[in-house]
């Protein structure tokens, strides 16, 4: 075979990721390109190969029945081609791990114990990667990713990780130190918005199913940042367990009321199922394990803690559940 008859490596990776998706536009936004240069590749790929790949309709474009069989052959090369590059980077990778999880699990849950899995670890250099956006295994340069969801993730490894509730905590110094008494009084006061709990599932776990919810007030799309807008003393904030809970042992947030909802999700963890093995996922994976034995603990030695409450209602020692 003369392989300089080959295509470019450029046009087959860009037909792999326009067969895949069965979309220029999509393609185009993995590989950071414009539609038009997709477009362009493609024309050109066919008429080197004198086949059509595509046949297109309106915007939208079908694989034939030449370039279905095209693209697995032409997946299986790539993956071929990726795989033996693995293996000459061999032990380098696999002292390099990475992990992926939202900012706010980084900065409230992962990082302070980031630490003892250095530690635990020095051979490891690790990657944290605290990102909003979903990790795509088959683009990013991600081992590992935290997921914060429904736990319905095909095709991938996924465990339960941590379970989550939620619960209003508020400053001790809020309101002059006047906290609400009943669960109704929160009607009243200043509530935190956030975009992944609702305040309903919170108030129809309390007994008051018929609260809409608030639509005034700043709206977070971090929950880090509505915890430190609640610690500042700008109002009441329906707060995760997880994330919350060192303040709330810190005392800078108190919990109000002994009353969880469930979160409409949990945590996961996530990784492609070729990598569940690798010494440097499994050397993660048992530590996040291990620290999440230990968070259990903390939490329950808080809940005792935590059932002295104060005359109006709030928890003096606050903690979760």
């Amino acid at each position: 075979m003369d392989l300089r008859r080959l295509p470019a490596l450029n046009a087959l990776r860009t037909f792999e990721a326009a067969a895949r998706h069965e979309s220029f536009s999509r393609a185009a936004e993995e590989l950071f390109v414009t539609h038009g240069a997709v477009s362009h590749q493609l024309r050109a790929l066919e008429e080197e190969l004198g086949v059509a790949l595509f046949t297109r309709i309106g915007k939208r474009v079908r694989l034939t029945e030449a370039g279905c069989r095209y693209a697995k052959a032409v997946r299986a090369a790539l993956m071929a081609l990726a795989d033996a590059t693995h293996d000459v980077q061999g032990s380098e990778r696999e002292r390099h791990l990475v992990v992926s999880s939202s900012p706010s699990f980084s900065a409230r849950w992962m990082t302070p114990r980031i630490g003892r899995f250095i530690d635990r670890n020095p051979h490891i250099n690790l990657d944290l990667l605290s990102t909003s956006a979903l990790a795509d295994f088959s683009r990013d340069d991600v081992d590992v990713a935290i997921r914060y969801g429904s736990g319905h993730y095909p095709d991938l490894h996924v465990e339960p990780l941590l379970e989550e509730v939620i619960f209003p905590v508020c400053a001790p110094t809020f309101n002059g130190g006047q906290l609400p008494k009943t669960p109704a009084d929160l009607t009243h006061a200043p509530l935190l918005r956030s975009d992944s709990e609702l305040w309903g599932t919170w108030f129809a776990a309390a007994g008051l199913p018929g609260i809409t919810e608030p639509r005034r007030g700043v709206l977070f799309d971090d929950s880090s940042n509505l915890l430190l807008a609640a610690e500042d003393g700008q109002g009441i904030a329906l707060a995760r367990r997880s994330i919350a809970i060192e303040q709330l042992i810190a005392g800078r947030l108190v919990r109000l009321f002994d009353i969880d909802a469930p979160s409409q999700w949990d945590y996961y963890f996530v990784c492609p199922p070729p990598l569940v093995t690798s010494s440097r996922v499994q050397a993660f994976r048992t530590w996040l394990f291990d620290e999440v034995k230990q968070y259990r603990s903390l939490f329950e030695e808080a809940r005792l803690g935590a059932r002295n409450v104060d005359a109006g209602g709030a928890l003096a020692r606050a903690d979760s559940d």
